[in-house]
C-alpha cells in the first residue's frame, strides 16, 4: 500500500510493507499525529491503540523507516542516523520512505504530520 506523510509543507511518498502490523496500521488511516523529536534521529507519535504484531522485531534502522515501537504505543520515522542500536522490545518496520525523510530535521520539536493512504 502506497501512503503520503504530510508535514508541514513536506510531503514524503513511501511505501508499506507487508506484514500483519504494517496492515494493521494502514486500518488506521486517515490519521494526524502530534510527533515529537527523538535524539534529532526520528520524529514520533502517539498511536490512538497498539498495533497487531506481526512483523519481525529489529534493533537496527536505516534512514527512511517508518517503524512501530509496541510499549508506546508509537511509531517512528526516522530521518538521521545516529549509530545507536534500538532497545528491547525493537521496531517493526511498517514500511519506507521512497526518498526525503531528511527534510523532517528542519522541524525542531513538534510538527503535526498527517499519514493518509494513495491510489
Amino acid at each position: 500500500m502506497r501512503i503520503r506523510l504530510t508535514a508541514g509543507e513536506t510531503v514524503l511518498n513511501a511505501a508499506l510493507g507487508d506484514n500483519a502490523t504494517a496492515r494493521d496500521f494502514a486500518s488506521l488511516l486517515p490519521l494526524t499525529l502530534q510527533m515529537n523529536d527523538l535524539l534529532r534521529r526520528e520524529k514520533y507519535g502517539h498511536l490512538p491503540r497498539s498495533l497487531t504484531p506481526g512483523g519481525e522485531p529489529r534493533f537496527s534502522y536505516e534512514i527512511g523507516n517508518i517503524a512501530y515501537w509496541s510499549p508506546g504505543p508509537d511509531i517512528a520515522i526516522f530521518y538521521d542516523h545516529d549509530g545507536e542500536s534500538i532497545p528491547d522490545p525493537g521496531i517493526i518496520i511498517l514500511g519506507e520512505i521512497e526518498s526525503g525523510a531528511d527534510a523532517l530535521k528542519k522541524y525542531d520539536g513538534t510538527v503535526d504530520v498527517t499519514i493518509e493512504a494513495v491510489d
